[in-house]
């Protein structure tokens, strides 16, 4: 398959800090960044985990200005509206955001709000009728990432938003997402001992969502050489270190390699103007917002019939798929490259079907489908592929 010489590569990722007990530098890192008063934004199992929430209080030190621990997966623009008057309340110049993608994308959110002069209910209003909130005149508040999941959110410009009428900022339920270029983290810590206090479930759930972000990298139509190279690197590392994982409860010398993978497969996969997301996360939307079930399930299922889709109808990359999952002698790399990916799957224990989900509706396969089509990452599936809604129904019956 030919591709073109030319591209253009544009990505700005924040500081990456990496190691066991990096996060007692988080003083140093603000000051060196002018940083001084910083909110903590996080979810209260992080608050009341004394083995996260401590290490990150140590490491701020005096720069601690509070915490704010009301992030929810709903990633609600009430949540953030409520955090921002805690950052007035602070006078608070630098947001932290501890634990999985739902408090990062609370804190982008959060640093959105920190531009505009209107109110939250303008904003709630904007999200209603575009479904997105955009930056305002001010400078926005910068954020660093202190992640304990394996969802790959960090190295991002992106996030996802919800609201309810309850929260008083919107007349009906309504969900989108935002974008900006200043949303980068400054800043991500990656702490091999903070990501083994997550319980087992959850890093099994959130690294499928991470992996993915690999594979996708690799056969999307924005692939460049750059990211190639890191995302292939990233899946090999993560895919012989989430087998381990499998077999093991969590420790520091296990997700040593797994997070290392992690920060590989997200480089480069949000830049100004595209993404390198496609098929899967589509699906993750769409079978997330369906079933109301945690996306990572979602691309746990749909991952193998979606690459045999692929592979059935284009070339997809399979070489350096193959070659990345350690199966590039094998005579059919597109299965092999599938069974690889399902054996990843399995090792971790989660679900091979969807009806194995609880909340999982077989009537509704063909609204999912249609969302699917729709969905805003289908833009970039591999070049040459043409996804019509009879096409996914199928395939999510055969994931069925």
């Amino acid at each position: 398959m030919s591709q073109s010489t030319e591209f253009r590569f544009e990505y700005a990722p924040g500081v990456i800090r990496f190691g066991t007990g990096c996060t007692a530098d988080l003083a140093e890192e603000l000051a060196q960044q002018g940083f001084e008063r910083a909110l903590v934004v996080t979810g209260k199992a992080i608050a009341d985990n004394p083995d996260v929430i401590d290490s990150v209080k140590s490491g701020l030190g005096d720069r601690l200005a509070t915490v704010f621990a009301e992030t929810t997966p709903r990633k609600r623009l009430g949540t953030a509206a409520r955090a921002q008057q805690v950052v007035e309340e602070y006078d608070v110049d630098v947001i932290v955001a501890v634990g999985g993608g739902s408090s990062l994308d609370v804190s982008k959110v959060l640093s959105i709000l920190s531009t505009r002069d209107d109110s939250p209910e303008d904003a709630g209003e904007e999200l209603e009728n575009t479904r997105t909130i955009k930056m305002g005149d001010g400078t926005p508040l910068p954020i660093v990432a202190v992640p304990t999941t394996l969802a790959g959110a960090d190295l991002s410009i992106v996030a996802g938003v919800s609201a309810t009428p309850e929260s008083g900022l919107v007349s009906s339920p309504c969900g989108g997402g935002v974008k900006d270029r200043r949303l980068m983290p400054t800043a991500v810590f990656h702490d091999p001992a903070l990501y083994a206090t997550t319980p087992r479930e959850i890093l099994a759930g959130s690294a499928m969502n991470g992996f993915n972000k690999g594979l996708e990298t690799v056969y999307t139509r924005h692939r460049t050489p750059i990211t190639d190279a890191t995302s292939a690197r990233g899946i090999q590392l993560m895919s012989r270190g989430l087998r381990k994982l499998g077999e093991a409860e969590p420790t520091e010398e296990i997700l040593h390699t797994v997070v290392q993978g992690l920060i590989l497969v997200q480089f480069g996969i949000a830049r100004p103007g595209l993404t390198t997301l496609s098929l899967i996360h589509a699906f993750g939307h769409t079978l997330r917002d369906g079933f109301r079930i945690q996306q990572g399930l979602a691309h746990a299922v749909i991952t193998p019939d979606a690459l045999r889709y692929i592979f059935k109808n284009v070339d997809g990359r399979r070489d350096l798929l193959a070659d990345a999952l350690d199966v590039g002698d094998a005579d059919d790399k597109p299965e092999a490259i599938a069974n690889a990916v399902a054996e990843v799957r399995d090792a971790l224990g989660l679900p091979s079907r969807l009806q194995d989900i609880d909340g999982a509706d077989r009537s509704i396969l063909r609204d999912i489908a249609e969302a699917t089509i729709n969905d805003v990452f289908m833009p970039n599936v591999p070049e040459g592929l043409d996804p019509t809604a009879d096409e996914i129904e199928e395939l999510l019956e055969n994931a069925w």
